[in-house]
């Protein structure tokens, strides 16, 4: 497993809905397959609750639903990253409720409110696997929605899967732990 994945638990594995899946590339594939037909569902459409906990989980089912029985649903175990699965629907409706409250009093540009929205989701780490594809994805929904560019993310979309790439993402994410998000800023947009 490459550094910034997160390992799945032998209960969640089970959840694999495609049989014939038993390698990584397989599982790449099909998960971009369905990540394909959530960008088709998503695109042209605007998302006014989008900053909700259902919808967030709503959008990672329609991302992930077709490749695990589990998908939309919180992670129940603990991981190497991320708040404890007790406290996830809480973390989630309180980001939720922040990140309205940043665009109703514009608190900060659209660019550092998507990078601090991306950050806490990525931290709070809700889902057991497609967490930063997720995260991605909503963010650049929450953009658009209120009328701006979606982010380039390192020039990559959603698929942040280079090493460089990866490893740039990675760095700006850490920075942002540390509450220096002008590395993030500069990634979404380069």
């Amino acid at each position: 497993m490459s550094e910034g994945n997160t390992p799945l638990d032998p209960d969640e594995t089970e959840g694999l809905l495609p049989r014939h899946v038993t390698t990584q590339p397989e599982l790449n594939q099909v998960e971009q397959s369905n990540i394909l037909q959530a960008a088709a569902w998503a695109s042209g459409r605007s998302f006014p609750h989008l900053l909700t906990d259902n919808a967030l989980r709503q959008i990672h089912k329609r991302m992930f639903g077709d490749v695990w029985r589990w998908a939309g649903t919180y992670r129940k175990s603990v991981k190497n990253i991320g708040v404890l699965p007790t406290v996830i629907p809480i973390e989630v409706r309180q980001l939720c409720e922040d990140t309205r409250y940043w665009i109703e009093n514009k608190t900060h540009g659209w660019d550092e409110i998507g990078a601090r929205f991306h950050h806490r989701l990525v931290a709070i780490h809700p889902f057991p696997n497609g967490n930063g594809r997720h995260a991605r994805f909503v963010t650049d929904l929450l953009l658009t929605t209120h009328g701006q560019k979606p982010f380039t993310w390192g020039n990559a979309g959603h698929r942040v899967e280079t090493e460089s790439i990866r490893n740039r993402y990675l760095a700006s994410l850490k920075a942002a732990d540390n509450h220096d998000f002008k590395p993030l800023l500069e990634f979404v947009r380069s």
